[in-house]
Parts: structure tokens; sequence; C-alpha cells
């Protein structure tokens, strides 16, 4: 699973649309919705986005299979 569908699916779990996703994380919809169509966000971005979701940013770019392996 890449980048985009493991927030896609983060998203989907929690009901969301792009919009809300965007908004909650505090980024914009169109950088949001580039994600989920393939794009990476810069550092800052994607430590808002691990940490919304509440998951590792090596999940998110796939250096680990653990979700959690920012929880001690």
């Amino acid at each position: 699973m890449d980048f985009a569908e493991k927030i896609r699916r983060l998203r989907r779990a929690k009901h969301l649309t792009q919009a809300q996703a965007a908004t909650e994380i505090g980024i914009s919809f169109r950088g949001y919705q580039d994600m989920e169509l393939g794009g990476y966000p810069r550092y800052e971005k994607l430590l808002r986005i691990a940490n919304y979701y509440d998951v590792s940013v090596d999940w998110l770019m796939g250096r680990t299979e653990n979700r959690y392996a920012h929880r001690s």
C-alpha cells in the first residue's frame, strides 16, 4: 500500500471528506487532494498528517509495516 492509499484509508475510517480532513489537519484542500492522487507532502505537512491520524511517519512513507512505531 502506498502513501496515497494509506491516507485515503485513514480518512475514510474517520468518515471524512477530503475537505474535512484538510481542514482538520490544517492544510489546503487542493494539497490534500493532490496527496491522495499520488503526490507527497513536504515534511511539515507529513508531520501534521501523522499526528492527526496517530500513525508513524515511517509507516506512512513505507519504511516500516508497524503503523504505530512512534509509540513507546
